[in-house]
Order: C-alpha cells, then structure tokens, then sequence
C-alpha cells in the first residue's frame, strides 16, 4: 500500500477515534466542579506523556537519521537524561498534581449548602435514599444544582461501582462498607450514571439517570419522585 494511502486510512479513522470523547458518558464533557478537575487532570497526564513519546521518537529519528550522532554522546549520558532525568521530572509533576487534584475532589463535612444522599446498589439497580425524607427513588437520583451533594454508597450484596462522568469520579460499593463521593452540578439537567464494576449478568444494564433541578424546585420535585421503600423493591428489575 503506498504511503499516501495509508495517510488517507488513518484520517479516515480519526473521526471514529474522536466520537469516544462526547457523549453522556464523557469525562470530557464535565458539567461540574469535580468532574472539571477529573477532565483537567486528564488532559494534564495526557500532555506529560506526548511529551515523553516525543523525547522517544525524536531520539529514534536522529537514529535513523544521523546513524553516527549518537557514538558523539557517551552512553551513560544518554541514560541519565533521557532515560531518568526527563522522564523522571515530567512523572513527579504529574504525580504533585494528581495528589493536588485528588485532594480536590474529596468529600468535606460541613460546607454550608451541603446535601447528604444514599445509593444503596443492588444486582442490578440503583436505590437512593434522601435522608429526613421517607420513600426512596429507583434508578434517578435528584440532587439540586449549584450545591455540593455527598453521595453515600452503601455497599450491599456484592461490589459495584458508582460514577457520574460529567459530575464527578467513580467509588466503589463493597459490601459492608460505606464510601462517599462529591458530587455538583452547575446547572440543571439530565445526566446519566452507570456501575463501572462487573457484577453479574445483569452488569450492562446497570444503568441510572442523575437530575438536577433548580433549587427553588428540587424539594417539590423530590416529592413528587418518591416511591415508599416496598415499592421500590417490588418494582425494581
């Protein structure tokens, strides 16, 4: 195949490559603080390594391109600074800023405006339950928007994982324990979560919907969403 086909493929690919990137499920496309962070955090990991690809690819290209360069330089310098020293300082920054970022990201009592929720996760549906307020909801969580919502994942029968894309990370449910995570929205919306841990047949249909309303209706909205807690379980998959 001659090389401007093999160009011509490869732009053919990219729009497929590409349409991974949007989507309700895209961690690229962050509706909160949180998931902002998360996104930053990508782009920053995915920026230190083209850095050091490009160190490996230009070393290779002098390589080839200039056969005797490389007897110029003594073999110990190559492995100091391009081997250690580079990538070693490239990885340290992100390390510092992956544990600034995560920081960031974790849940903290007490901020004023604070919504408590909890997802109990079942094989395979989602419960959440609204602290001081009897019933429960399957499958949607409604959360007001502009505040920050600490979401309880209640671990039930076996280990599921919790996670927003474009609100938040992902935690893990194991059973017997209780994680929390952040969660906000910056506005009102519809926004789709899933369990990111296999857990059975019923794993890929584990699907759940996040709603965020206006504040001034997120109390009526509640009440109206509420279901008595026996008939969540008769109703639910």
């Amino acid at each position: 195949m001659k090389r401007g086909a093999i160009g011509r493929w490869a732009l053919a690919f990219v729009p497929l490559g590409l349409s991974g990137c949007a989507g309700k499920l895209s961690i690229l496309d962050p509706a909160g603080p949180a998931a902002r962070s998360t996104a930053l955090l990508w782009w920053v990991m995915f920026a230190g390594s083209l850095a050091i690809m490009a160190l490996v690819l230009g070393l290779v290209a002098f390589a080839f391109l200039r056969p005797g360069w490389g007897r110029d330089i003594a073999p110990r310098r190559w492995l100091v600074w391009g081997g250690l020293a580079f990538p070693g300082v490239v990885l340290s920054s992100l390390l510092v800023f992956a544990l600034a970022t995560g920081e960031r990201l974790l849940a903290h009592p007490g901020e004023p405006g604070l919504v408590r929720v909890e997802a109990r996760p079942h094989q395979w549906y989602w419960e959440f339950r609204y602290p001081g307020v009897d019933g429960a909801t399957t499958n949607s969580l409604h959360l007001p928007a502009g505040r920050p919502v600490d979401v309880a994942v209640i671990g039930t029968d076996v280990i599921h994982s919790f996670w927003v894309p474009r609100l938040g990370g992902k935690i893990d449910a194991i059973p017997g324990h209780v994680n929390v995570i952040r969660l906000s929205a910056d506005r009102p919306g519809t926004y789709g979560g899933v369990c990111a841990e296999f857990c059975g047949t019923g794993h890929a249909n584990m699907a759940f919907t996040v709603i965020a309303h206006p504040p001034e209706t997120y109390a009526p909205a509640l009440a109206e969403a509420l279901e008595p807690l026996s008939a969540v379980r008769e109703t639910a998959p």
